[in-house]
């Protein structure tokens, strides 16, 4: 499912405040992204059911094919420069 879209993809919910905090501060980093919302897309919420012990946990943030459920924007920066995304650019 994450491997489908381009570049990184933040799974959300209308309303959740987590995906908020972490969409704010994402603002301030040059990381490319796109949202989905998983109670729009029935694959997209199965995807996140399966990375987070059957919850529809959010934001969750795949980056390399590890799926990080509600990270900090530090954890996903760090986790795109580990990764080496090229498609990326966590300065």
């Amino acid at each position: 499912m994450a491997e489908d879209r381009d570049g990184m993809v933040v799974y959300r919910r209308p309303g959740c405040p987590y995906r908020m905090k972490l969409r704010l501060r994402l603002r301030f980093t040059r990381l490319r992204y796109t949202e989905v919302n998983i109670w729009r897309d029935p694959e997209a919420a199965a995807f996140i059911r399966s990375v987070a012990d059957g919850n529809e946990t959010v934001p969750t943030v795949p980056v390399a094919g590890h799926a990080m459920v509600n990270p900090s924007e530090r954890q996903v920066r760090d986790a795109v420069r580990e990764a080496h995304a090229p498609q990326q650019d966590a300065s």
